[in-house]
């Protein structure tokens, strides 16, 4: 039953390669049959995965399965669980939908899909499904490839951010992008503030330049030069000089010679 069915969508495939698209991007019938056709594997994907995680041991899976044999696990059992298609998976959509499926249905509780939407690309067929738990929403998104086997590449749940988490994730946003702003100021403060310190602390380390000279020992003073009286200028006085100190002395003038004469301290007279 399966090979009749690929035989005849690949048969379908070869008459209508023709007509595959139009001039106005209108979708031609056969591309609409294979958008149909994902758009119904799509939300059997999100069902069957749905209940895998649910019933299922997906720590075991992941860990003792590679990627290439979790696609033919999940390829045994989409056939066993539908029975009326065929199907072709890669394994690594399969674990990318194991593992995002496990998150999100301990966050949101029991899945229920809405109805796909598909947006068609050259190469492939994305569809997204809506889907809704207990506690919150998200989507499934899922890639088939653009032709007759329509192998899904890519299987995704996201979930929908509530109101109160788009609340606090604004919140958070304001107070960093405020706090970062006042952060800033208040450093560009302490340093506008630090330069008013940068003399003090030259002048701290800088060396003392009016430190005290100490004041040059004083020049000693010259003696008093006692200048000599020319005798020649005045006999009449070396006379009388000369006969005083003979009469003091009791002898004549002739014993002795006056030869200079100099002027005495008065201060010693004063003192005396």
């Amino acid at each position: 039953m399966k090979k009749i069915i690929k035989t005849l969508l690949m048969l379908t495939c070869v008459f209508v390669l023709t007509a595959c698209g139009s001039s106005d991007g209108t979708m031609s019938d056969f591309q609409k049959t294979k958008v149909d056709e994902a758009q119904k594997r799509a939300q059997q994907v999100v069902e069957l995965m749905n209940l895998m995680v649910s019933t299922g041991d997906v720590d075991g899976l992941l860990a003792n399965y590679s990627n290439v044999e979790l696609g033919d696990v999940f390829t045994s059992t989409y056939s066993q669980y539908f029975s009326d298609y065929s199907f072709a998976c890669e394994g690594k959509a399969v674990n990318g939908a194991l593992t995002s499926f496990r998150s999100g249905q301990e966050a949101m509780g029991s899945i229920q899909a809405g109805k796909p939407v598909s947006v068609v690309d050259d190469d492939t067929i994305i569809v997204t499904v809506p889907v809704t738990g207990g506690n919150a929403s998200g989507s499934v998104e899922l890639i088939f490839t653009n032709d007759i086997y329509l192998t899904m590449t890519s299987c995704t749940l996201n979930m929908d951010e509530t109101k109160g988490q788009l609340m606090t994730k604004a919140a958070l946003n304001t107070l960093l992008g405020m706090g970062t702003v006042f952060v800033v100021l208040i450093l560009i403060s302490i340093i506008i503030s630090a330069f008013g310190l940068i003399p003090k602390l030259q002048a701290s380390l800088a060396p003392k330049k009016n430190a005290a000279i100490p004041a040059p020992a004083a020049a000693p003073t010259p003696a008093p030069v006692v200048q000599e009286e020319e005798l020649s200028d005045d006999m009449e006085l070396v006379a009388v000089i000369a006969a005083a100190i003979a009469a003091y002395e009791g002898t004549s003038v002739e014993g002795f010679q006056v030869r200079s004469i100099k002027r005495a301290n008065t201060n010693k007279w004063k003192r005396s």
